[in-house]
């Protein structure tokens, strides 16, 4: 049974997502209902929760500000939002979870059922929120999670060179000469590095446009990377592509 706690300012949303659980959810016991990030700190103190369902925004304070309180983050945490707020990418970069407002009984299900799998691992969860409060304090998120079929690994984004799909996984290659299996697809990663120099040159291949040595014409043509790797450019790609190469 996962100990849990529900934190909302909203009276309605903690109710509803308490009987969601208390419905579908018969492997989570809710040990407390808090409204705010004062009363959420005590009562994540008293009661020592396995999992913390967190509100993104909370007048005064915000979900962020009560993780920011806790020398070791050793919880799990859900975040949940009531729109596509601007802290959803921060959070997906971190590979943490997340709920959409009104929250679907499928997607509450996968969340704390990839929860349940992580629970034995809770420095993972610490350095993953660690994350997360990193790249909020920049204008452009730095620090990214690279799911396998293991753990996380943590780059920084710019050291990735390039991203090949893998059926439902992506390799992803770095600066370093070593890569990565993630258990994320490459249309993820295209959304996730959409702010940042990448481009999906070919639909199995996305690319750091500060990693191109050489472009190579042709019929779609293809790039000489720093890692010495050669990558197709799609042909109905091409003009795109090497309009965000001049931009570079």
């Amino acid at each position: 049974m996962i100990r849990a706690i529900i934190v909302d300012d909203e009276r309605k949303a903690r109710e509803t997502l308490n009987k969601l659980i208390k419905d579908y959810c018969g492997n989570v016991e809710i040990i407390a209902k808090v409204n705010s990030v004062d009363t959420a700190y005590d009562a994540i103190v008293e009661h020592k929760p396995q999992l913390v369902f967190l509100d993104v925004e909370m007048p005064g304070s915000n979900g962020f500000d009560l993780l920011e309180r806790f020398d070791t983050v050793d919880f799990d945490v859900i975040f949940t939002t009531a729109y596509g707020h601007y802290a959803v990418r921060a959070i997906k970069f971190a590979a943490l979870y997340y709920l959409l407002k009104p929250i679907e009984i499928h997607e509450l299900k996968e969340a704390i059922f990839q929860v349940e799998q992580k629970l034995t691992n809770r420095s993972l969860m610490d350095d993953r929120v660690m994350a997360l409060l990193s790249n909020l304090q920049g204008a452009q998120f730095q620090k990214v999670a690279i799911p396998d079929v293991e753990g996380v690994t943590f780059v920084d984004v710019n050291q990735i060179c390039r991203c090949q799909a893998d059926r439902n996984y992506s390799i992803i290659y770095l600066s370093d000469g070593t890569n990565i299996t993630s258990t994320r697809t490459l249309k993820e990663y295209a959304s996730l590095f959409s702010n940042h120099h990448f481009f999906r040159v070919h639909h199995s291949h996305l690319i750091n446009l500060s990693f191109v040595k050489r472009y190579i014409k042709g019929d779609g043509g293809f790039v000489i990377m720093k890692d010495k790797s050669k990558v197709e450019i799609s042909r109905r790609r091409k003009n795109e592509f090497l309009e965000k190469l001049a931009e570079m």
